[in-house]
């Protein structure tokens, strides 16, 4: 079977020991588990901050690290399988299993139980977070402070369907790499929309292709997805694509049909898949 080496944690010097007897490496070892402590943090394609955002984290994913240098270390997104570099002062070693995900786009975490106290940061869509303590409206979050608890979902529950979490990312800006409710690309909006729905979803297009079936383009729906070379849109209803894109540098709703055209104009070719995740 071939590996996709997006989600291969293996060097030619390095490798994950789950990988031995699988791919070459000189080495072999067992990861470093990490947890996100930041609001967000880049997974970048070398060890330098000027680097290409690859992907990005959220506060409470986990992120497995094989090496390291004295500001970065390089491993793999436990949820979504990406590897890449990320830096070592926004990872914790303390793993607590998190109790519940954030349900918001976007919710403020607050020094107190009081929405009048000193914001510590902000938790995006899909954060997952450990709640140690409820006072009346608002919940501790470990290492993050005070949440609204009307922003926070039990782990395994008030799931959303795709296309409603997909829409209220709607003027979000276009960040390459970005999967955060600042900003984001085509393949992290849908990424996100999926896992607020309870399901799984690789990181970029052309993995996210392999969803669910391949559909009539007549027969397009709300919540179906469109596939180009490097990009992918959701549907609204059957004609209007909302989707992360450079062109308007954010997240926008356009006629399918002048999607089509502009992007065939720019050479990109015409749609190369359409996708139905759920039945």
């Amino acid at each position: 079977m071939t590996r996709d080496p997006r989600t291969t944690l293996a060097r030619n010097d390095l490798a994950a020991r789950s990988l031995e007897g699988v791919v070459r490496a000189e080495t072999f070892a067992e990861a470093t588990t990490y947890r996100v402590k930041t609001s967000q943090t880049a997974m970048l394609a070398a060890a330098s901050a000027a680097s290409e955002q690859v992907d990005q984290l959220l506060f409470g994913e986990i992120f497995d690290a094989l090496d390291a240098d004295d500001r970065f270390v390089w491993g793999q997104a436990r949820r979504d399988g990406y590897f890449g570099w990320v830096e070592t002062a926004t990872l914790s070693t303390e793993v607590d299993a998190p109790t519940h995900w954030v349900k918001a786009l976007r919710t403020a975490a607050f020094a107190t139980p009081s929405i009048k106290s000193a914001v510590w940061g902000w938790l995006s869509l899909n954060a997952l977070v450990t709640v140690t303590e409820t006072v009346d409206a608002m919940a501790q979050v470990a290492d993050a402070g005070w949440v609204p608890l009307c922003h926070l979902a039990p782990i395994g529950q008030n799931y959303a369907p795709p296309t409603d979490t997909a829409a209220t990312f709607l003027g979000a800006p276009y960040v390459w790499g970005g999967r955060d409710s600042l900003g984001l690309d085509c393949s992290g909006l849908i990424q996100q929309a999926l896992y607020a729905a309870g399901l799984s979803c690789p990181r970029d297009a052309d993995q996210q292709a392999l969803l669910g079936r391949e559909i009539d383009p007549i027969d397009l729906r709300r919540g179906d997805l469109v596939f180009w070379g490097g990009h992918v849109g959701m549907m609204l209803d059957d004609r209007r694509l909302l989707h992360a894109n450079a062109h308007h540098m954010a997240v926008a709703v356009e006629p399918l049909s002048e999607a089509i055209a502009r992007i065939a104009g720019k050479g990109v070719g015409q749609p190369t898949a359409y996708r139905r995740i759920a039945p």
